[in-house]
């Protein structure tokens, strides 16, 4: 399944009349990020940086005086996105403005159910919270520390790990982390999840070394004299 993890940063907080100036985002297909990703500035036309909004993502007027308007890189969006499921960390505030300069060029809006808000994912999750994307990069041991002002494509590359973590999406794609580890870094985060044990396999995998190459390990060892490290732990048998 195809997700596309996004942020927005925007003149103000009212979407009936402030703009989106900066789309973010980052692409997932079936839980793992494909490299794909659409960053754009975008003009507000009329609408001036609210200065509340400037102390949080410090993008200027000036900035974006040469940058193109919102109908102009609407099709690049929707191209982009394209049946994908859109995921934001509190979603509404997003879909709410990317909803609204959809409606002005004559755009359908997007669908409900196309959308997944992390923010209330996080909450169902850990009802005791903290659960802002800062919050949760530090639950999940992620690094944002190069976040000093908020940016819709570094805030996308964020959430994008926070919502591989909160989906079990790391361990279970790569299956890295022993059973044991997974339960106690759940443990660890307030997760009562259950971790599914395998079970042993019923006929074991062959030998992945030859005798050759056994052999050949053995004598490298000899070579090395007792104080080797490898004879602490055998010949590779």
């Amino acid at each position: 399944m195809r997700e596309i993890i996004f942020d927005t940063e925007t003149t103000g907080l009212d979407s009936r009349e402030d703009r989106i100036i900066e789309i973010g985002g980052i692409e997932l297909d079936n839980s793992f990020p494909t490299g794909r990703t659409i960053h754009l500035y975008i003009n507000p036309g009329d609408r001036k940086v609210h200065p509340d909004a400037l102390a949080v993502h410090g993008i200027t007027d000036e900035f974006l005086a040469d940058k193109p308007r919102f109908d102009a890189v609407a099709e690049e969006i929707i191209a982009f996105f394209g049946d994908a499921r859109w995921v934001a960390h509190n979603a509404t505030f997003d879909m709410g403005f990317i909803n609204a300069e959809f409606a002005r060029i004559g755009r359908a809006p997007v669908e409900q159910d196309r959308v997944l808000d992390t923010l209330a994912m996080a909450r169902r999750k850990f009802p005791k919270g903290p659960n802002s994307l800062d919050a949760l990069c530090r639950r999940f041991g992620i690094d944002n520390s190069h976040r000093t002002k908020h940016g819709a494509l570094l805030d996308s590359e964020l959430l994008a790990e926070v919502y591989i973590e909160m989906i079990g999406g790391r361990q279970a794609g790569l299956s890295l982390v022993s059973n044991t580890s997974r339960k106690a870094a759940a443990t660890a985060r307030g997760d009562d999840a259950e971790i599914a044990v395998l079970p042993p396999r019923p006929v074991p995998l062959a030998p992945r070394l030859s005798d050759d190459e056994r052999a050949a390990h053995a004598a490298m060892v000899a070579k090395m004299g007792d104080k080797a490290i490898w004879s602490k732990f055998g010949t590779g048998e």
